[in-house]
């Protein structure tokens, strides 16, 4: 008999899992189970061009609903699993029905993380994470409303600049003390600050939502330093939470995440968690990390679908992300954290710059805005473990490349 594959999550990882185990075993049944009523779509648009009415439904897709039937994959969407009996190796789904399997991949994603404040179900406040959380907003957008959007990382800028670009009134409250805190240095959050308040975005920082406020539909969001912002309409985005209910109920390790080693298989060697929704150790960085990230999501589908079918690989990518905001292009590649010294390449008035972040002279990260050149350099120079000669690295007429020391 056939082994079958069971991909559990409809986003990136889970549209990428199931292409790549057709690819290692052509004669296995291949089964995806997606929560949402539609097939595998894309999230980063839901911010941007979605929001913004330039992307409509029907092209969000990853991939037609011809590309499963070609490659003989069972979809089944809107009947999410509900429990895995790992014991007998069966799935239950939400409407009773059972299957088995021999291998599982969890790409469950995340949840968008709620924000438990009095006046948090009030009409007109929202979460942003799926296409139904978008099509609610939309419904509600006009020229000259007042938008109060909670969090200032990737998602909050990003559909504060869309809808700046709609002609919205938009305030951005961030509780930490500079946009972007947690993923770039204060000169590049300085710089985005600056571009959305030129932009007409007002951008509120050191201040903590206490409490929505209004009757009938929310009126204001209120902080904690007793200030008030005018609102008809809240997004909040203040991150994720990962997903990993299915595999706590069916005892698998979680820490910040599904855990899963360098295989991406999880303490049950016959599942394995990708995307979003797992943690796993970092080869490059040496520690373990969770990653919110549309390369790592295929990059380590590929993995785990090799793996799953007895050809043993590594996860050991060098990540990078992407945000666009206005006319910027922001591409990160490498991790941050931890940096010792920063070194900018280039002046940031002309919109065209890049951060290096380096430890004991390494480079471990970089931001490049509207700079492909310097992140597509980073990307090799990083996974090398490169150091920089300081002074070369900050002279911008100096190739990334031949700044090493």
């Amino acid at each position: 008999m056939p082994e079958t594959f069971v991909v559990v999550g409809g986003g990136h990882a889970g549209a990428q899992a199931v292409d790549s185990l057709r690819r290692e075993n052509p004669a296995a049944r291949i089964v995806l189970v997606a929560g949402e009523p539609a097939l595998p779509y894309q999230r980063p648009p839901l911010s941007k061009k979605f929001l913004g009415g330039e992307l409509e439904l029907e092209r969000l897709g990853i991939r037609p609903a011809s590309f499963y039937e070609s490659i003989h994959c069972e979809v089944v969407t809107g009947n999410p699993v509900a429990a895995i009996d790992r014991k007998a190796r069966r799935l239950a789904l939400a409407d009773g029905a059972t299957f088995g399997y021999d291998k599982v991949v969890l790409a469950t994603g995340g949840r968008a993380r709620p924000l438990p404040a009095p006046g948090a179900d009030l009409p007109g406040v929202h979460l942003m994470r799926t296409v139904a959380d978008v099509q609610e907003i939309r419904a509600q957008l006009a020229p000259g409303r007042r938008v109060a959007i909670v969090g200032a990382g990737y998602i909050g800028l990003e559909c504060a600049a869309t809808l700046c670009k709609l002609g919205m009134k938009v305030s951005v409250v961030e509780t930490l003390d500079r946009v972007m805190s947690r993923v770039v240095a204060p000169e590049v959050s300085r710089f985005y600050e600056a571009e959305h308040r030129g932009h007409g975005v007002e951008i509120l920082t050191g201040r903590r939502v206490s409490a929505f406020e209004g009757k009938d539909r929310v009126a204001a969001v209120a902080c904690a330093d007793g200030s008030r912002v005018p609102a008809e309409l809240v997004i909040v985005g203040i991150g994720i939470e990962p997903d990993t209910k299915l595999a706590a109920a069916a005892g698998l390790a979680c820490d910040d995440g599904i855990a899963v080693d360098e295989h991406c298989r999880s303490s049950d060697p016959e599942i394995y968690a990708v995307g979003d929704c797992c943690s796993f150790p970092s080869l490059r960085y040496g520690r373990r990390v969770r990653l919110e990230s549309v390369d790592n999501a295929f990059e380590q589908a590929k993995t785990a679908a090799a793996n799953a079918c007895g050809r043993a690989v590594v996860h050991d990518k060098t990540p990078w992300f992407w945000s666009d905001q206005f006319d910027l292009k922001l591409q990160i590649v490498g991790l941050s954290q931890h940096y010792e010294r920063i070194i900018l390449r280039g002046d940031p008035a002309t919109k065209s710059f890049s951060c290096c972040y380096l430890r004991d002279g390494e480079l471990i990260a970089l931001d490049a805005i509207n700079h492909g050149k310097d992140f597509m350099a980073a990307r090799k120079l990083i996974a090398e473990r490169a150091r920089l000669d300081p002074a070369r690295a900050a002279d911008d007429t100096v190739a990334l490349r031949d700044a090493v020391a």
